[in-house]
């Protein structure tokens, strides 16, 4: 997937992770689905929070992670866009192989 191409590609998936509804989201669990330091997650987190992007809701010792209504809308069309990128990098994969083999 070649996303380093027109996106940093941490926020990108950070952001499109916390659009699954299904799980509570907050900053550890955010490292391990995107493979990033919890330093380098807090400042993705700061700078989404300083967009409002998210908001954080404390519940014990952990801050739950929820999009705004604004971050929901612009992860949704992250999820979407990657989906499309990952299917355009699929379709292209078939057609490197011809390449190589015809050399």
């Amino acid at each position: 997937m070649k996303t380093s191409i027109f996106f940093n590609e941490k926020p990108v998936r950070t952001l499109a992770s916390l659009a699954q509804k299904d799980k509570m989201w907050y900053a550890s669990m955010l490292c391990k689905e995107t493979d990033t330091t919890y330093p380098h997650m807090m400042t993705i987190l700061s700078k989404f929070i300083d967009e409002g992007l998210i908001e954080s809701e404390e519940q014990g010792r952990i801050k739950i992670i929820k999009l705004t209504a604004h971050g929901e809308d612009l992860a949704l069309d992250m999820q979407n866009l990657l989906r499309r990128m990952e299917r355009g990098a699929a379709k292209s994969e078939p057609a490197k192989e011809d390449e190589k083999a015809k050399k």
